[in-house]
């Protein structure tokens, strides 16, 4: 721009930058820059930085979030909960946890089942080690698989003196007669028989 064209005024003209109009030079060219992060391009929270401010050089600038996470040209992802994610990273009925959400730190997530079994060790190279105890005896221990539990109700004598049963160890039944428990799962209660000596049998009670 050439505010008096008069023939007797010379150096008077001013060039302006078209990236940024205030930046202006009289008699000669103005030095023009175009940084990016004056517009704001970055999130919340974001640090912005353009290290080339030439207008020619465009798209550069960086976003940095407080943890870390870098992206050039756009605003960061700073977060990204992997136990969000569709499908969910963990089977049903366990729990998932990502220790850090970082968008730079990725399958740092775990899974826990909500049913844990005891593992003496969990670490992942650290296997077949589990351990199963029943909650009917909790003397039945079975490492690396299920274990086989059992509920004979002749175990806590139901039986009175002077009878015989399979392992009795308490007494339902009455003096004189023989307990036998037919079927030991835990689910099966009450189907124990008491036997008189003269061949009366009753089923979960004594016999008369």
């Amino acid at each position: 721009n050439d505010p008096d064209t008069k023939a007797s005024v010379s150096h008077d003209f001013t060039c302006t930058c078209d990236s940024d109009m205030t930046i202006v030079k009289i008699d000669g060219p103005a030095t023009c820059t175009k940084d990016e992060c004056t517009t704001t391009p970055c999130g919340t929270g974001q640090t912005c930085n353009d290290p080339n401010t030439s207008p020619s050089s465009t798209g550069d600038y960086t976003c940095t979030c407080a943890n870390g996470v870098v992206t050039t040209g756009g605003a960061a992802t700073c977060d990204n909960d992997e136990c969000t994610a569709t499908p969910a990273p963990c089977g049903t009925g366990q729990t998932c946890n990502d220790p850090n959400p970082a968008a730079n730190v990725l399958h740092d997530f775990t899974c826990t089942c909500d049913n844990m079994l005891h593992d003496p060790n969990p670490a992942a190279n650290m296997l077949h080690d589990f351990t199963c105890t029943c909650d009917s005896d909790m003397s039945i221990v079975k490492v690396d698989g299920p274990a086989t539990c059992s509920s004979d109700e002749c175990d806590a004598m139901p039986c009175g003196t002077g009878q015989t049963c399979s392992e009795c160890t308490t007494t339902p039944c009455g003096t004189g007669q023989t307990c036998n428990d037919p079927n030991t799962s835990p689910s099966s209660t009450g189907d124990y028989t008491c036997t008189c000596t003269n061949g009366v049998v009753t089923t979960g009670g004594a016999a008369t």
